[in-house]
């Protein structure tokens, strides 16, 4: 039996958990071509600077004509990482990015080559059962043959992935489990005071009379006292029976 599955960032089952991201890992998250209307309607809801969105100003200047937003870019950057990687893993939230860089203008019509790369992997400290995974994700204009031509953005930031779920513990004799607490005898049950890993040492848990082993005890302080006809018999060295006075 194991834990109920884990989610991917899609909210489907999850096929890639921490343990599958490994430091040298490369994710191909493959190729987006740069919608014009998109790319100038995302800027002018966004990111209304002239080199988005006025054309004749875009082309009488360096640019030579519109270029996309910066986060239009990495917007489509992000729909590709989930496309590709986060809709198959164990996906949390992200603590957030250590670099976002445009490198060069990207147009309409742009073919950009997405990926990721795993640089590192640890247990996360702040959320149990999640494991920290440090990514570097690079997009690169392609030319006419596909060859990478241009690298156009790069991004360092980290995402919190899921452990793979364990097996559960295992039942006990004949496949039962162990029963509650409540329902087993008196001795046999869990002492409430603390445990003998919890007693200072100078002051050692006691021991549970019922489990003392009847070997380790001394039969002379356990054996009923012998008799005599005339009575018990005295302890040894003890006041000699008294005299009748007159």
């Amino acid at each position: 039996m194991t834990t109920p599955a884990a989610r991917s960032g899609t909210g489907q089952p999850a096929e890639l958990f921490f343990e599958d991201l490994v430091p040298g890992l490369t994710v191909d998250l493959g190729v987006v071509t740069v919608d014009g209307d998109e790319m100038v309607a995302f800027a002018r809801r966004f990111d209304p600077q002239w080199y988005h969105v006025d054309t004749d100003l875009a082309g009488e200047s360096r640019h030579g004509g519109l270029i996309a937003s910066g986060f239009y870019t990495v917007s489509l950057f992000m729909r590709a990482y989930v496309d590709h990687l986060l809709s198959r893993a164990a996906a949390d939230a992200s603590p957030g990015l250590e670099e976002l860089r445009w490198l060069a203008p990207v147009r309409a019509g742009d073919r950009l080559a997405v990926r990721v790369d795993v640089m590192g992997a640890r247990p996360s400290t702040a959320r149990p059962g999640l494991g920290t995974v440090s990514l570097t994700g690079t997009m690169l204009r392609l030319g006419p043959d596909d060859r990478p031509e241009q690298e156009v953005l790069r991004t360092r930031f980290r995402g919190w992935f899921a452990a793979r779920p364990t097996e559960a513990e295992p039942a006990g004799p004949a496949g039962t489990a162990d029963p509650p607490a409540a329902d087993l005898p008196e001795a046999d049950r869990p002492d409430h005071g603390p445990t003998g890993a919890d007693q200072p040492a100078s002051d050692p848990a006691e021991t549970d009379p019922a489990e003392t082993d009847p070997a380790e005890t001394d039969p002379a302080e356990t054996r009923p006292a012998e008799t005599s006809p005339d009575g018990p018999e005295q302890p040894e060295g003890g006041p000699a029976k008294a005299e009748p006075h007159d």
